[in-house]
């Protein structure tokens, strides 16, 4: 029984690892669509939590070496206990910078994502999802640092549709990293300014120059298989 058991789990950690990436991309694009259903339906923002937290899981995972995801690994899990204990305790301060950290976890990972797409001469989809996941990383996980840097100091953002919740900010970090500039939410602080000028270059450079890349190498590569 436990050989049967091991063979199926063994079938399953293989298939996870060859599609890893493309299921991070739809369980990234469920958790952004479901923020603001959440949101709509008043349900409680732990809820949206445990996915994003199930998700940071899933990025680091991916890791290439295994010391850097042991690292990530150990990191996340005292994370998850920082989060729950601050949550627990009711300290805002605390509860604000265990989300920020979660952040760093996720921009590491992203990057990580980054290198597997770009490392390869020929592109697959599982390289492209890779790239897509790395930017829906990056514009979820900021929005989740602007929401902790309101959570810090009040005020740090403007906005004419009322209280600038979890969801409102990673809006606005998609607003920012497309440079839409809807200009509903603006930040006031130097520092909130600084990181989404960054965002927003950021964002420009990864559709223009590396996904470019990566589809042109991927149509080139289907191209000569034909």
């Amino acid at each position: 029984m436990h050989t049967v058991f091991t063979g199926h789990g063994g079938r399953l950690g293989q298939a996870y690892g060859r599609r890893r990436y493309t299921i991070l991309f739809y369980s990234l694009l469920f958790t952004l669509l479901a923020g603001p259903v959440f949101a709509t339906l008043r349900l409680r923002s732990s809820v949206l939590e445990l996915f994003l937290g199930v998700i940071l899981l899933m990025a680091v995972i991916p890791v290439g070496k295994i010391r850097n995801r042991s690292l990530l690994l150990a990191g996340l899990a005292v994370l998850f206990a920082a989060r729950v204990a601050t949550a627990w305790l009711d300290d805002t301060a605390l509860s604000a910078i265990a989300l920020g950290m979660w952040t760093v976890v996720a921009l590491v990972a992203a990057a990580a994502a980054l290198r597997f797409a770009m490392r390869s001469r020929a592109v697959h989809a599982e390289h492209l999802y890779a790239a897509l996941s790395a930017y829906l990383l990056a514009g979820i996980f900021l929005g989740l640092f602007y929401w902790v840097l309101e959570r810090l100091s009040p005020s740090t953002f403007s906005t004419t549709a009322g209280e600038f919740s979890r969801t409102s900010a990673i809006y606005f970090s998609f607003v920012t990293l497309a440079t839409l500039g809807y200009g509903d939410i603006v930040p006031r602080s130097d520092l909130a300014r600084g990181l989404a000028v960054v965002e927003g270059i950021g964002g420009q450079l990864f559709l223009a120059v590396l996904v470019a890349r990566m589809v042109s190498s991927y149509v080139q590569g289907k191209d000569d298989a034909a």
